[in-house]
């Protein structure tokens, strides 16, 4: 099946499904829907970050802090969260290594989302595996909020992804605006 032709849950503001449009009408719209992404932290601190491919419906070529994507009507957070962390970066991990971050809202004119946060801490190699990521680095974590200022970053990523990285893995417990 064509990307453009999955089926996606549409949601109103309260995270409510009221419909099932197509990705494409999801994109053409802007309508709300589910994420899930997962950031993969090394032992070391660092934080693994990819590129976007070129072909990405939304922030082509872009740099991204997380692995995730859209879950398929009816599928679990969860699992949706393995499945897109083993097709782009090549990760197979069980739900008990996924620690839940937050559940986050974000819109802008690109996309608009409601969606969990998961991180995975691993020394696992990355691999690009189904052709959404173009490449791999690894950032520091204190050096995140500086690289993602200066790095062509997907907005969302920028302004709500990093800030709840920073505050829930270098200061664990605390709250973040962006939070549901």
């Amino acid at each position: 099946m064509s990307a453009g032709l999955e089926p996606v849950e549409h949601l109103d503001p309260t995270g409510e499904v009221v419909g099932v449009v197509t990705r494409a009408e999801m994109r053409a719209g802007n309508l709300l829907h589910r994420m899930v992404a997962v950031v993969v932290m090394r032992t070391n601190g660092r934080i693994v970050v990819h590129q976007r491919a070129d072909w990405k419906d939304v922030h082509p070529s872009r740099w991204d802090v997380a692995f995730g994507g859209v879950p398929a009507v009816g599928e679990p957070d969860l699992e949706a969260a393995r499945r897109e962390l083993a097709e782009e970066a090549g990760l197979v991990v069980e739900s008990d290594r996924l620690i839940e971050l937050a559940a986050l809202a974000s819109g802008d004119d690109h996309t608009r989302w409601i969606g969990r946060f998961y991180l995975v801490i691993t020394d696992e190699p990355v691999r690009a595996s189904d052709g959404e990521v173009a490449q791999f680095d690894e950032v520091n974590l204190e050096d995140l909020a500086c690289w993602s200022e200066r790095t062509p970053v997907c907005d969302d990523a920028r302004q709500v992804v990093v800030p709840m990285i920073l505050e829930r893995v270098i200061h664990p417990g605390s709250a973040h605006n962006g939070a549901i």
